[in-house]
C-alpha cells in the first residue's frame, strides 16, 4: 500500500463522512493503492460509524489530545506514505497529488501552505491569519533556519518510517510544530506545496483555543531552541552588563541631565550574573539534549567542551575568584584606613560590587564545570556495555497494525535517528 490518509477525529459527525468520501474519491481517481484511516479520539456523536460507512478504517485512540490521535493513526497506518488532515471539511482531500508527487521524489515531509494556495473568506480568524500563524511561522524559520512559510498547516504528507523515526512526543496541538522542528533538525528533506483552506462545515466551536494553543506552540519552539531561549538573551545581558560596569566603575557617568552612579553599577552586576547564568544554562541544555537525542549535537559545543576540561574550568573559576577576593581585601584595607567608621559608599561600592560579582561568577564557573563533567559521565559509556545483550529476552514490541494500539507504549520500539 502506497498511501494512508489519516484524519484525527473528535465528534466530527457533521463532516467526517464527507472528508472520507473525498479522500476515497481521490484514491480511486488517481489510481493510488491506499486507505483512509480515521484516528478517533473518543467521539460520542457516532462519528466512528459514519466514517466506517463512508469507507474508512477507524482506529480508536484512548489517550486524549491532537498529537496522541495523530501519532496513533500514523503508527497504525499501512501505507508507505501518510497524508494527514483535519476531518472538519476545511482541507481539500480531492487534490492531494502535489503532496504525493513530492513524496515520490524523495521528500520526507511535505507541508501545505494555505497562504500560497488561498484562504477562503471566514476560513481562518483574522487573529490567526494576520498575527498568530505569521508570527509563529516567522519564529520557526528564525529559530530553526527553515524555509517553511506555513508552520501550522494541518494538511501535510510524510514518509511513515521517517516520521516514526523522529520519536515525536507532543500530545496536544504543538504536535504540528514538533513534526516540522524535529524533521528540520534531523536533516530530513522538507518541502512545501500550495493548498487551500475552506470554511469548515461544523456548527460547534473548534477544538483549537487561540491563546492557550498559541502559547503551547511558542513554548515548544523556545524549548527546542536553547540558543534563542538562553544563549542570545544571556549573551546580550552579559555584554551589556560588562560594558555598563566598565563605564561606571571609575567614576559617575553623566549623559545630559542624567547621572549614572553606583546604583547603575548594581544593575550592571545583576545583568552580568543573570546573563552568565543564562549562557551556562544554554551549555547545559545543549549537552544534555544532545546526549539524550532531543537535539542534534552542536559541533561548536563539542569543540568548546573539549577545550573546557574540568581542570581548566576550575582554574578559570579560581582565577576569577582570586580577582574578586583581592578586591574584597582592598575594600577591607580601605575600610581600615577609615578606622572602620562610616564609609563614602559612592567610592567604596565601586570596588565592592565588582568584587562580589566576580566571586559569584567564579562560583558559577566552578559549579557549572562540575555539572558539565557529570553530564559527560552520563554520556560516556563503555562499548562493551552498550553492545552487550540484556540478561533476559525483552518482551516483543506491539504490532503497529493493531488498531487499538496506544502509540505512547510503542515509543521504545520506534527507530530513532
Amino acid at each position: 500500500m502506497e498511501l494512508t490518509v489519516v484524519m484525527p477525529c473528535l465528534n466530527e459527525a457533521e463532516t467526517v463522512a464527507t472528508c472520507v468520501r473525498k479522500a476515497m474519491g481521490f484514491l480511486t481517481a488517481s489510481g493510488i493503492s491506499g486507505e483512509v484511516l480515521v484516528a478517533d479520539n473518543g467521539s460520542t456523536d457516532g462519528s466512528q460509524q459514519l466514517a466506517t460507512d463512508a469507507g474508512a478504517r477507524v482506529v480508536p485512540i484512548s489517550e486524549k489530545g491532537y498529537g496522541n490521535a495523530l501519532m496513533g493513526g500514523i503508527v497504525a497506518a499501512r501505507g508507505r506514505y501518510v497524508i494527514m488532515g483535519d476531518a472538519d471539511d476545511s482541507y481539500d482531500f480531492t487534490n492531494l497529488m502535489p503532496f504525493v508527487n513530492e513524496l515520490r521524489q524523495g521528500a520526507d515531509l511535505v507541508m501545505g501552505n494555505r497562504f500560497a494556495g488561498g484562504i477562503a473568506p471566514g476560513a481562518m480568524p483574522p487573529l490567526h491569519r494576520y498575527l498568530g500563524n505569521p508570527v509563529l511561522s516567522f519564529v520557526g524559520r528564525l529559530f530553526f533556519r527553515s524555509n517553511i512559510g506555513d508552520f501550522h498547516c494541518g494538511l501535510r504528507g510524510f514518509s511513515r518510517d521517517a516520521m516514526i523515526a523522529l520519536n515525536l512526543q507532543a500530545t496536544g496541538m504543538e504536535f504540528a510544530s514538533e513534526m516540522v522542528v524535529k524533521a528540520t533538525l534531523a536533516g530530513q528533506r522538507v518541502t512545501e506545496v500550495p493548498t487551500t483552506l475552506a470554511k469548515d462545515g461544523r456548527t460547534r466551536p473548534p477544538h483549537l483555543h487561540t491563546w492557550r494553543d498559541g502559547w503551547r506552540h511558542l513554548r515548544f519552539l523556545l524549548l527546542f531552541s536553547p540558543r534563542w531561549l538562553f544563549f542570545l538573551p544571556g549573551l546580550v545581558l552579559l555584554v551589556a552588563g560588562l560594558a555598563i560596569g566598565a563605564i561606571v566603575v571609575p567614576h559617575p557617568f553623566k549623559f545630559g541631565a542624567v547621572t549614572f552612579d553606583v546604583d547603575t553599577l548594581v544593575a550592571a552586576s545583576a545583568m552580568v550574573v543573570i546573563g552568565f547564568q543564562s549562557v551556562l544554562f544554554w551549555l547545559f541544555t545543549q549537552v544534555y539534549a544532545g546526549s539524550e537525542g532531543f537535539l542534534p549535537e552542536e559541533p561548536k559545543v563539542q569543540r568548546l567542551l573539549e577545550k573546557l576540561s574540568l581542570e581548566r574550568g576550575l582554574l578559570l573559576g579560581a582565577a576569577i575568584g582570586a580577582a574578586g577576593l583581592a578586591g574584597l581585601i582592598f575594600s577591607l584595607l580601605y575600610w581600615n584606613g577609615q578606622k572602620f567608621s562610616h564609609l563614602n559608599y559612592e567610592h567604596s561600592l565601586r570596588l565592592m560590587i565588582p568584587s562580589v560579582t566576580a566571586l559569584i561568577v567564579s562560583c558559577q564557573v566552578i559549579l557549572g564545570t562540575f555539572f558539565l563533567s557529570i553530564l559527560g559521565i552520563k554520556h560516556t559509556r563503555h562499548p562493551v556495555t552498550v553492545s552487550a545483550p540484556p540478561p533476559q529476552a525483552a518482551e516483543p514490541a506491539p504490532s503497529v497494525a493493531d488498531p487499538a494500539v496506544n502509540h505512547r507504549e510503542q515509543s521504545a520500539a520506534a527507530p530513532r535517528l
